[in-house]
């Protein structure tokens, strides 16, 4: 896709979105980045060389990032920008408004209706929730911890990665619909990136999981070469400030991250994306016109489209045309300072481990329980969290957290 050249100046990530017309009301879109994940490797790092694991136990048979002939780049549309927010929650908006939370509403609406109203969950809501979700829980009430530098190295790292398949076309969106239309521009020529290049990167998802209405973002999609029957092998790429590998729970956390997206891709593959209830899910109008930059820009990429529903008629071809992911995953880890591959782990996909961890967490979600705290030998997490001072399992826990540590927390969108 290309941009025309009286576009206004964008972002150039996929980001928020806003329309330049200041008679417009602006829509906030939040952005997609690896941000969550990346605060996870960061914050526990200091322990991970107690509980690293030994460099044997992982694979180190697949082929680096770097060994993959490039055959051409995509272009990947973003949106304009006006704040800084999540990873894969990132541009799944809604075309409502955004009521503020209330945290007195706690063990009365679930917070899935109180903070994921008309949105939905993430992939990361899911990995987070299962690193600890009394965590997940404080920083829905009082906002994630502040970006620290190894997430920023984490977050430049994906960055030169995606650069490496992708190149970014900026365009503006002037809608809810617009913004949806994007990500479905994307995955529609990513999938074809996939199938024709073997290889594509920051590839968006949207599906039910386990009746939720859940988004993501897949690090990576490689097309095997050597197999007789090819089936796309999901890759996420985990950077280190030390030169250690993870503790067993990092490393389980990143199993269920590449889990979850085999979960959304296979039963996008199957054809169980139902259009009418994403719709009003998200409160929006499949058939209204979306704006010129964006109906030039698919038929520029080949699907010539004039609503929100031309797309996703699309996006749904598209799927039919792709085959389910491989039953083998790929966690790599690489060191911040150099890119240094320090280990891959290669590890089968476990559908009822992963429906089971899924429940769980949507039990917490849902509000059919309280937040649990992770067991004993691994409340070493406690030492690095910043909600330590707050929490019951601290006998000299205080009132809140310090304002300076943490991001006060943005309103629902609704």
């Amino acid at each position: 896709m290309s941009q025309s050249p009286s576009s206004p100046t964008t972002s150039t990530s996929t980001s928020t979105t806003t329309v330049s017309d200041d008679k417009t009301p602006k829509i906030p879109i939040e952005i997609v980045t690896e941000e969550e994940m990346t605060l996870i490797e960061a914050a526990f790092t200091a322990a991970a060389a107690a509980f690293a694991a030994p460099a044997a136990q992982f694979h180190r048979n697949y082929r680096s990032i770097r060994s993959i002939t490039l055959l051409s780049k995509r272009g990947l549309s973003s949106c304009t920008a006006t704040r800084s927010t999540d990873i894969e929650d990132s541009g799944w908006v809604v075309g409502s408004g955004s009521p503020q939370k209330n945290k007195k509403n706690k063990g009365i609406v679930s917070l899935l209706h109180q903070y994921r109203k008309a949105r939905g969950l993430s992939v990361t809501d899911f990995t987070a929730t299962e690193w600890c979700e009394k965590q997940m829980e404080y920083t829905l009430l009082y906002g994630k911890p502040k970006k620290t530098k190894a997430m920023q190295a984490g977050s430049a790292r994906h960055a030169v990665l995606e650069e490496e398949v992708i190149k970014r076309v900026k365009v503006q969106a002037e809608s809810a619909e617009d913004v949806w239309a994007i990500k479905f521009m994307n995955f529609i020529v990513g999938a074809n990136q996939l199938l024709f290049d073997g290889l594509t990167r920051e590839l968006p998802l949207v599906g039910f999981v386990e009746g939720v209405w859940t988004v993501g973002i897949i690090d990576e999609i490689r097309m095997p070469v050597s197999e007789s029957t090819r089936f796309p092998i999901l890759v996420d790429t985990k950077t280190r400030v030390r030169a250690t590998l993870p503790s067993e729970p990092q490393r389980r956390n990143g199993r269920l991250q590449l889990m979850c997206y085999k979960y959304m891709w296979d039963s996008l593959i199957a054809d169980r994306f139902p259009s009418q209830k994403f719709y009003e899910f998200f409160s929006l109008n499949p058939h209204q016109i979306l704006n010129q930059e964006i109906r030039e820009s698919t038929a520029k990429s080949g699907f010539p489209s004039e609503t929100l529903s031309d797309v996703v008629r699309y996006f749904l071809n598209s799927c039919s045309l792709l085959p389910k992911a491989h039953d083998r995953l790929l966690l790599r880890y690489e060191l911040q300072e150099d890119q240094t591959l320090l280990g891959e782990d290669e590890f089968a996909y476990e559908h009822d481990w992963l429906t089971d961890q899924i429940k769980s967490c949507l039990e917490f979600w849902q509000g059919k329980r309280e937040a649990s705290f992770p067991p004993m030998e691994e409340r070493w997490k406690c030492r690095f969290c910043k909600f330590a001072s707050i929490c019951p399992t601290n006998p000299n826990s205080e009132g809140s957290p310090k304002s300076e540590e943490v991001i006060p927390p943005e309103p629902s969108q609704a």
